[in-house]
């Protein structure tokens, strides 16, 4: 079995510590910039689907608007269906 020497540990400690420092930077340079594009892009997806939500409750109430007559329907009168036969009953006092 192998065993490490003090400076293989030493160096893997400074490398932690170096990466740890390395990332910080680097978060507080480009998280900024990262977190205002997500917004400016989420904020574009919300416009989009309130103007297609507004577009398409125009087009509904322009629908609604119409009002649309089917002539075929008033020029024949409705059947009503016959079932039976209607007998009249008189009282007897």
């Amino acid at each position: 079995m192998q065993t490490a020497s003090l400076t293989s540990v030493l160096n893997t400690i400074l490398f932690i510590i170096a990466f740890y420092y390395v990332f910080k930077f680097l978060a507080k340079l480009f998280l900024p910039l990262i977190i205002k594009k997500v917004v400016e892009k989420a904020g574009q997806n919300m416009q989009q689907q309130y103007q297609q939500k507004s577009w398409n409750n125009t087009q509904q109430q322009q629908q609604q608007d119409e009002i649309i007559y089917n002539t075929e329907n008033v020029k024949k009168p409705r059947e009503t269906k016959k079932v039976g036969d209607y007998v009249d009953y008189e009282e007897i006092d």
